[in-house]
């Protein structure tokens, strides 16, 4: 993800918000700028959404192409992303409505959590996201001394 300065930046934080009458949700403002007015959400792993700006989809869905037919779990795997997959437009306010089978997909109802994820934005129920998070904040001593030994400091 390149904004037009030419500098890397990437997604971090944990915003939480609501889903209004209208059934839009606000965007964080720090993500606004690097999302820009045309976004891809799609379904993610462990039933949350995940969010891209439009150029990084496109990268993820040339390597996805890449996995070719011969296997079924990449078969799978692509369907999963790619049926799942929706533009969605930034409006004026930041703004974006989220297609009801996503929704659905990812039990959001009345408040979300976005969470930032280097090159792409999770969105999880705030429901969800707080199980899941107990969960990694359980077993992140473990996580680090697993990924220690495969050689990652």
């Amino acid at each position: 993800m390149e904004p037009s300065g030419g500098k890397w930046d990437m997604f971090i934080g944990e915003y939480t918000h609501t889903v209004d009458d209208k059934n839009r949700i606000s965007l964080p403002a720090k993500f606004r700028k690097e999302l820009g007015a045309k976004i891809v959400v799609t379904r993610g792993l462990d039933n949350c959404l995940f969010l891209f700006p439009h150029k990084t989809w496109k990268t993820i869905s040339e390597e996805l192409s890449k996995l070719g037919l011969m296997q079924a779990d990449t078969r799978g795997f692509s369907r999963f992303m790619f049926s799942g997959a929706s533009e969605i437009d930034v409006d004026s306010q930041g703004r974006v409505l989220i297609p009801d089978f996503l929704k659905d997909f990812a039990k959001l109802q009345t408040t979300v959590v976005f969470a930032g994820v280097h090159d792409r934005i999770e969105i999880w129920s705030d429901g969800r996201w707080n199980e899941y998070k107990k969960h990694i904040e359980s077993q992140a001593d473990m996580m680090a001394e697993k990924l220690g030994s495969v050689g990652i400091k």
